[in-house]
């Protein structure tokens, strides 16, 4: 799994002090959710109702439907959502009442292109439901809202309707994970192992967390990735993630032959094309990971990946020192992306042109030409990513103008993003806000209070950067190496990254 393009763009943060607070302090929207457990009407005489992975009772009363669905979900996840979405698809062909079949579809589907009717048509059929499926499908439905205080009610209710499902562990698990939530999905994967030590999905996502925690621990990753690989022999995808957890523990020559193994597998498994050039551009083998990148592209399935590729295969120019031409390539593709109308391509190529600016002002240019692209819906993103989008927009230009000493500009930032976050409820807002305050607090000497706001966001490169810095101002420097560890772990070819191990010495 390539956790670069299905994590770092569009993750969503949760389940802090704040988020905690926040859903003890709405009684009325906790009733709301929890009346999804209410009896259903009694269904019309006929085959008995289908159990889905034989205890989860769903509304179909088609065996092969129900099967379907658990073929979906089992592929999911394995991370062959192609593969997932289609036999979703097939089993609402098959009975087109089948609510569940419909949020699979969706809930599968919104990593890349949202499916919009199938997410109104689970909305809409969830009532028929018994109770438990009706648990699932509005989770489902919730995941992908932009107000996350009723996905994480209903999450809640999963765990404590089937807490020993691994299922249930596994899919809340892996959307903590993507919500950056790692301490908490890394004890929900556990537990799933505990009640199958053979389950690789759990083994797969663990080997990502444990790296991902406070305390990167490689040694634990590698062995359940090692783990992974053994359980799943003639699949690719364990020695992608391999390949890329050993990426980030600065483990080069390994990363390639996991990449390579995988690829041997599976010759034209994308990720592990692209995974290749990826690591070879931090080796500073340029050459090489263009031409791996060049191989990659006919194996991409979507218009979004290729534009990706290109993207990668641009910043390779500034590892390179070729800056302006760099910046001139990043021009140019921020067009395509745009004639091709992909928001997420929009976004990610916009936000690396801001980041390889020639200088702040020119960064502030450019992220205020992105911010206009993103004030408004349209429908080449999905609401809930552009709102992330807009916080990551609006986070970068408090970062700038706090390094300009512009406190003013800056604290206009961060009152524009304390709006959207009370707007949206959405937590990775909310941390992007505090981290953003955090950049404004150290501009003016306040140390304390930075540490304090910037520790909100330990995932971003330059945001891990600037707590070190005001631990190092604080003279804490236990904190300060923890954070620096931290960092260590987020290397990747990424304008962030670039941008943080580029970075001129502090004042």
């Amino acid at each position: 799994m390539q956790r670069s393009r299905k994590a770092a763009l569009f993750g969503v943060i949760l389940l802090g002090s704040a988020g905690t607070g926040e859903a003890q302090s709405q009684p009325a929207r906790l009733e709301e959710a929890r009346s999804v457990t209410k009896e259903v009407a009694e269904r019309p005489p006929g085959p008995p109702a289908q159990l889905l992975f034989g205890v989860l009772p769903v509304s179909t009363r088609s065996l092969e439907a129900r099967t379907l669905v658990e073929k979906a979900l089992e592929n999911y996840e394995n991370v062959m959502l192609d593969e997932s979405i289609a036999q979703a698809k097939k089993a609402t062909e098959i009975d087109s009442q089948f609510a569940l079949a419909y949020a699979v579809w969706s809930f599968a589907a919104r990593r890349d292109e949202p499916a919009g009717e199938a997410l109104a048509k689970a909305s809409v059929l969830v009532d028929n439901a018994p109770p438990e499926e009706q648990l699932l499908v509005r989770w489902m439905v919730a995941t992908q809202s932009p107000d996350l205080l009723p996905a994480i009610t209903l999450m809640n209710d999963m765990l404590r309707a089937l807490p020993d499902n691994k299922h249930i562990l596994y899919l809340s698990g892996e959307w903590l994970y993507f919500q950056q939530d790692y301490e908490r999905s890394r004890r929900l994967f556990e537990k799933a192992l505990q009640n199958d030590p053979n389950f690789p999905p759990s083994l797969n996502m663990l080997g990502y967390a444990y790296v991902e925690t406070g305390t990167p621990d490689p040694v634990k990753a590698k062995a359940a990735l090692e783990r992974y690989a053994e359980l799943l022999p003639n699949q690719p995808n364990p020695h992608d993630s391999l390949g890329e957890m050993l990426r980030f523990a600065g483990d080069d020559l390994g990363s390639l032959a996991e990449y390579r193994k995988a690829l041997q597998v599976a010759p034209t498994f994308y990720s592990s094309q692209l995974g290749l050039g990826e690591t070879l551009t931090l080796m500073g083998k340029y050459d090489e990971a263009r031409s791996n990148m060049d191989k990659a592209v006919p194996m991409a399935s979507t218009a979004r990946d290729r534009l990706h590729i290109e993207f990668q295969k641009v910043l390779i120019s500034f590892w390179e020192g070729k800056a302006t031409e760099g910046r001139s390539a990043l021009a140019a593709l921020d067009e395509k992306a745009r004639q091709e109308n992909d928001g997420y391509a929009q976004y990610e190529i916009g936000l690396g042109r801001a980041l390889f600016a020639e200088s702040p002002a020119a960064e502030l240019s450019l992220l205020a030409k992105l911010e206009n692209t993103f004030a408004n819906p349209f429908n080449a993103m999905a609401e809930g990513d552009r709102h992330t989008a807009q916080a990551a927009i609006l986070r970068e230009k408090v970062r700038v103008l706090s390094l300009m000493k512009n406190v003013d500009g800056a604290r206009a930032g961060v009152r524009q993003l304390e709006i959207l976050a009370r707007q949206t409820r959405d937590t990775i807002i909310e941390n992007c806000y505090e981290s953003a305050r955090g950049y404004v607090f150290y501009a003016v000497g306040e140390y304390s209070s930075a540490a304090d706001e910037l520790s909100s966001d330990p995932q971003n490169p330059l945001v891990t950067r600037q707590l070190i810095l005001a631990y190092e101002k604080l003279g804490d420097r236990t904190a300060a190496e923890l954070n620096r560890n931290r960092l260590n772990f987020l290397r990747s070819d990424t304008p962030q990254w670039f941008a943080a191990s580029h970075a001129p010495a502090a004042n």
